[in-house]
């Protein structure tokens, strides 16, 4: 199968990259020194107990990407419309996107470019990282994808696609109701991201100080009560699953917090700003949330 990655961070360097080794034709949207990196030496990846270097097409040209079946969409959500409406000329009408980022807008924008029906999601669950540029660094438990269709008529196509990154050494699930799982993550995404951004420390400063922790944890719980004021099925107590998960994982940089620290756009719409947006729309107050939301919003203005 011929796979683009738009956005070659560490999310989609490393699935990429995995899937190149695997045999699979992969090219490579990327920028910058990134680009150049990769260019000259290729994508590094580290992962626990092996590291390994992928050669392969990189460039920043969009209409490299004529001949590809699937697109996997890793750019950040502040980039998405953009790369999206750059790259929808070049796209074959078969060719598929799947979207890895975080929140649950960009299915709605991608939707809007390409059409519902060629739109798949999945929820990534990776602890990784962009060392140095074109070098990426898998850390913690094994990454593993969850995936499926906005439009049921592609479940078959995402049992396929399933499949063939189970046999690039990828753990992949396929669901049909992709949307509640994603919602899932953007619980634990909006507990810990903006709160680690805010205070520049990783997940653990959340646990180690009984404030921090209070605020979380009240976040989360307006989060839930969007959710449910949305129709989405989800559990009142779930709060105390997304704390728990966060237990495991003390060490971690948020994504947000890496961004902070250097110096990039945070994904604050599609991790903050879209709950607390939908909040108003469906009457449910989202006062901690929303205080953390400008007040970070705030600091980044003037970084």
């Amino acid at each position: 199968m011929k796979i683009g990655v738009a956005g070659t961070g560490a999310v989609g360097g490393y699935f990429g990259g995995l899937l190149k080794k695997a045999g699979h034709d992969v090219i490579f949207l990327a920028r910058g020194k990134s680009l150049e990196r990769m260019q000259e030496k290729g994508l590094m990846i580290e992962n626990e107990g092996e590291d390994f270097a992928i050669d392969g097409i990189f460039t920043d040209q969009y209409e490299a990407f004529s001949q590809i079946d699937l697109l996997l969409f890793c750019v950040k959500a502040t980039n998405t419309k953009d790369v999206a409406i750059h790259l929808q000329p070049f796209l074959k009408e078969t060719c598929l996107i799947m979207t890895l980022q975080n929140g649950v807008d960009n299915e709605e924008i991608l939707s809007s470019i390409f059409g519902e029906n060629r739109i798949l999601s999945a929820a990534a669950y990776i602890q990784a990282i962009v060392t140095d540029s074109g070098v990426v660094k898998q850390i913690g438990v094994p990454p593993r994808l969850i995936i499926g269709p906005l439009d049921n008529s592609l479940s078959e196509k995402v049992n396929e696609i399933s499949t063939l990154f189970n046999e690039a050494n990828i753990e992949t699930f396929p669901s049909t109701n992709v949307i509640k799982i994603k919602w899932n993550k953007l619980l634990w995404n909006v507990t810990f991201n903006p709160l680690t951004a805010l205070i520049k420390s990783k997940v653990g400063a959340i646990y180690d100080d009984e404030g921090l922790h209070q605020l979380a944890v009240k976040i989360c719980k307006e989060a839930i009560a969007v959710a449910v004021g949305l129709g989405i099925d989800m559990e009142e107590d779930y709060y105390e699953t997304i704390l728990a998960q966060g237990q495991l994982a003390r060490d971690h940089q948020t994504s947000m917090l890496q961004d902070r620290m250097k110096g990039k756009p945070l994904e604050l719409e599609s991790i903050c700003g879209y709950i607390v947006k939908k909040g108003r729309e469906v009457k449910v107050e989202t006062p901690v949330l929303e205080t953390i939301y400008y007040l970070l919003k705030y600091q980044v203005s003037k970084d």
